[in-house]
């Protein structure tokens, strides 16, 4: 009940503007609600079967239950999510830099940080960890073991693995220290091309490393830019509209929100002119969602990119945190997001389950929401933001997803390496010899296959494999960067280029003609 009634504390919220707490019904509705659940619980307590947890009741039952009842994205966090949280948006923390995984039972190793105190150490991917300082954590998860790693700069923690192919237990000791974490990416895709790749919005130093980005590219030398948002599932609305405004005009509007309870915000463009002469096409998919979709809304509203991929999740709702007692928090929704040209970002979640709205999603849009982009193109809202050009997703054969589920190739990575550093040299791609070698590796699993189905995704698992390498002997970036590079949509994507050209002299012919 403590932290029901703490839900009118309202702090600063970190994704809306400034909220003031508000009663939502008379006194004496909100006396009979709370007796009502009191009374529920004093019932729970007192003739339940088995004892009743306070916390799991509250945390788990009543304010989540609660929360259900208002659309699929108002959350409640305990104080292990919310601090959880607080840390990615941060991306600062004080450890030894490693990604931490389950497989099965076991905790895992599954990406030391490059240049990290753990990549320093010589921990590698796939290393099983079985102790910490000393205590055996084999009975621990991942979130377990990551607390214990945690600590403070400048502080040593032994940590004992089981590596492939070694005889005995390989322990190091690590000096804990700051660990900074990029959610950006960015290359030369091919000469005068750029490719930036933007993974999530969740943190607070999403924009500034754009920049740094861009800067260490010499943005001055881009003929064109792909923006890989795939699979970005949102963030900080702050993050999203300074990556926006970098390449639109100053003051123009990026994305919008209003509510309820509150007025109407209007977020504009800070613009950098560096940004503002090349041709840009994005890339989405149907997990792209809330921060990129404002991204992908806002250049597409004022024609600055060509749009390209599936249409996005449809996540418009805005949600601003209120702390609670004990260090848990809620993530209400407060407000709908619209583009500049005003149309609705949020899909319909009325209709159907909210299991539904997840994951058996389908394309809507309302017809009754038409708007026109800067040059007068019809956009409509209420289904996320619709590509202008469509490219269908990779579909996995039956054998491909097999392979994906078994983690075999993994195995594989794990068996070959062995306890010796993983090492290929650059530009590095499996052979003949090496495939020969995987798929009578293959055969000694309880995995069935043919010889047809082998041969038909030879060169997928060659990517694969090649891929997985990478990511040992390199890093994750490296292993990306392949990836990108052999990929069929951001090829066409490329292709595509002239199209967002045509699209940002139409867009600049308009302006020009206005300002007349």
């Amino acid at each position: 009940m403590a932290l029901i009634v703490g839900a009118c504390t309202v702090l600063a919220p970190l994704y809306g503007p400034s909220i003031r707490a508000r009663a939502a019904a008379p006194q004496d509705d909100l006396d009979k609600s709370f007796k009502a659940i009191t009374s529920v619980y004093s019932l729970l307590e007192q003739n339940n079967a088995d004892p009743v947890s306070s916390e799991k009741a509250i945390y788990q039952g009543a304010i989540p239950g609660m929360l259900r009842t208002l659309d699929p994205h108002s959350n409640f966090l305990d104080p292990t999510e919310y601090a959880d949280m607080q840390r990615k948006q941060r991306a600062q923390y004080f450890g030894i830099g490693m990604l931490i995984s389950m497989d099965g039972t076991k905790v895992i190793a599954m990406e030391p940080f490059p240049g990290s105190p753990a990549w320093r150490a010589d921990l590698r991917r796939g290393d099983v960890i079985t102790a910490v300082d000393g205590k055996d954590v084999t009975k621990k998860d991942s979130a377990g073991v990551a607390d214990m790693l945690r600590g403070q700069r400048g502080t040593a923690v032994r940590v004992t693995v089981m590596r492939e192919g070694a005889t005995e237990p390989v322990t190091v000791t690590v000096m804990r220290g700051e660990i900074e974490t990029s959610l950006v990416d960015a290359f030369w895709y091919k000469p005068g091309i750029a490719f930036l790749k933007v993974s999530s919005f969740e943190a607070q130093n999403v924009s500034r490393d754009v920049e740094a980005a861009m800067v260490r590219l010499d943005e001055s030398k881009i003929k064109g830019l792909i923006l890989d948002l795939r699979e970005n599932r949102g963030g900080l609305v702050t993050e999203a509209v300074s990556l926006s405004g970098r390449f639109l005009r100053d003051g123009q509007v990026v994305v919008s929100h209003r509510g309820r309870s509150e007025k109407e915000q209007v977020f504009r463009a800070k613009a950098n002119p560096l940004a503002q002469k090349y041709p840009i096409v994005i890339l989405v998919n149907g997990n792209s969602a809330s921060a990129s979709e404002i991204v992908s809304g806002a250049l597409q509203d004022h024609d600055r990119a060509l749009i390209m991929g599936e249409n996005t999740f449809g996540k418009g709702l805005v949600q601003a945190q209120f702390p609670l007692a004990e260090g848990a928090a809620l993530l209400l929704t407060i407000a709908h997001y619209y583009t500049p040209s005003g149309r609705l970002i949020q899909r319909d979640y009325t209709k159907g389950s909210f299991f539904d709205y997840y994951y058996a999603r389908k394309p809507t849009q309302n017809n009754d929401d038409v708007k026109s982009t800067d040059i007068g193109r019809k956009m409509y809202g209420g289904g996320g933001i619709t590509p202008d050009e469509k490219f269908e997703a990779f579909k996995p054969s039956l054998f491909q997803r097999r392979i994906y589920s078994s983690s075999v190739i993994y195995r594989f990575a794990s068996t070959y390496f062995g306890a010796a550093k993983p090492q290929v040299p650059q530009g590095w791609s499996p052979d003949n010899d090496l495939m020969a070698r995987f798929k009578d590796f293959l055969q000694s699993r309880p995995f069935t296959f043919t010889d047809a189905e082998f041969n038909r995704d030879k060169k997928w698992l060659t990517e694969q494999i090649r891929d997985e390498f990478y990511l040992r002997a390199f890093d994750k970036k490296t292993s990306d960067r392949a990836q990108f590079v052999d990929d069929p949509e951001v090829q066409k994507a490329v292709e595509d280029l002239p199209k967002a050209e045509t699209l940002l002299g139409e867009a600049q012919k308009v302006m020009a003609a206005r300002r007349q």
